[in-house]
């Protein structure tokens, strides 16, 4: 008993030293970073301004204002008058499993595409929803062919396919989109796109395509703080949804229930990230203030610059020119070359940020966005000058 109230009392010594001691955090000085990756792109000093506004309430008037602003905003720029779109509240990795979490119930099988890292992410969230998964294979670097997908419906008879419309892997756009959803409707199924790469930078046309869902990051094209990510849905999606034998296993994710809030009733179900929601509005209005079709041309245009100036370097794109992919530019590291020493060099001497080959292109290829804010003509200028003395530092 001594002993165990020795011990005690020398706990508590400890705590009381502990609790003494103040940690020494100084000032917030993150580096000012000129953000080339996969994401995130660079902030648009508007977006960044409308984040230091004051607060509401997320069920406030004023609010709820907002959110109908952003609703309509995010219609236009998904090209879609689906009445089921919405911010999630979250990365783009919890509208996506928004999407596959609640169209995949348990007992459905989905197709999912082999050609890139994020093809593999939806298995993974399809599996975790209780559905049966099964693929259409292409390799890496490459879009998947309609014959190949007609030919998996036929054997398999999937209740959902996903595809990735903009695979940041790999630096391949997938073409022929609407050919995919055709051959899934004549099946039946339901279509889930990823567009997390290309909203808002790529040519995307939700209901001209016959996509039933998508959803997609800010942090990329729309150049946004993390934290609210687009997704929509058509009735016929959001219908499956509501008419589920069970529910769907995450609670927050229940499109069922996220309908109450950012449907007519705007009823509570968890406070939404309002400086997120603010800072989403403001950078969907520059994409409106813009137009939707001209911003996808100027992605291309700047991105054509990084492409040209690249291959004056020596240096080979990872994807052919019929399925390159203009907001993520994947690059073959050149033999010999280390890639990380250059991803190292260009953050040290230019702080300056592109990123390695991910999964199956680990240390194949370096990943440059041009994406949102991002992509203008200084910061190609930019990257192509770093990048040559990075280059000329390993003799290349």
């Amino acid at each position: 008993m001594l002993l165990r109230k020795a011990h005690s009392m020398g706990d508590a010594s400890a705590l009381t030293e502990r609790e003494a001691e103040t940690p020494d955090v100084g000032e917030l000085t993150p580096p000012d970073r000129t953000l080339m990756g996969p994401g995130p792109s660079d902030v648009h000093p508007r977006v960044l301004k409308s984040m230091s506004t004051p607060l509401v309430g997320h069920l406030d008037p004023s609010f709820v204002e907002i959110m109908n602003e952003v609703q309509e905003l995010l219609r236009y720029t998904f090209r879609t008058d689906n009445k089921w779109t919405i911010p999630v509240s979250g990365t783009g990795s919890a509208s996506m499993e928004a999407a596959v979490g609640n169209l995949v119930e348990p007992g459905d099988t989905m197709l999912v595409p082999t050609n890139g890292y994020f093809g593999g992410r939806m298995k993974s969230m399809a599996e975790r929803a209780g559905g049966e998964v099964v693929e259409v294979s292409a390799p890496w670097g490459e879009p998947l062919d309609p014959v190949d997908v007609e030919r998996a419906f036929d054997e398999h008879q999937p209740d959902v396919f996903g595809f990735v419309h903009a695979e940041t892997s790999t630096g391949v756009l997938q073409p022929n989109v609407p050919e995919l959803t055709e051959i899934a409707h004549e099946h039946d199924a339901f279509v889930i796109a990823d567009c997390v790469t290309s909203l808002g930078g790529v040519e995307m046309r939700v209901d001209e395509w016959g996509i039933d869902a998508a959803y997609s990051g800010p942090q990329k094209c729309l150049s946004c703080p993390p934290g609210a990510s687009p997704l929509t849905l058509n009735d016929r999606a959001m219908d499956k949804v509501l008419d589920r034998d069970e529910q769907p296993r995450s609670w927050y994710l229940d499109l069922s229930l996220l309908e109450g809030y950012w449907g007519e009733d705007r009823a509570y179900h968890h406070t939404a990230p309002i400086t997120n929601v603010y800072a989403l509005r403001e950078a969907l209005r520059l994409v409106a203030e813009e137009g939707i079709e001209e911003r996808w041309a100027r992605h291309r245009d700047v991105a054509g610059d990084l492409k040209a100036g690249l291959q004056e370097l020596g240096l080979e794109m990872n994807a052919p020119d019929e399925y390159w992919l203009p907001s993520l530019n994947a690059v073959r590291v050149p033999d010999g070359v280390d890639d990380g020493a250059v991803i190292d060099h260009l953050l040290e001497e230019y702080d300056l940020e592109i990123a390695s080959g991910l999964g199956d292109l680990e240390g194949d290829v370096w990943r440059i966005g041009c994406m949102g804010y991002s992509a203008r003509p200084k910061n190609v200028e930019y990257v192509l000058a770093a990048l040559e003395d990075a280059l000329a530092e390993q003799g290349f």
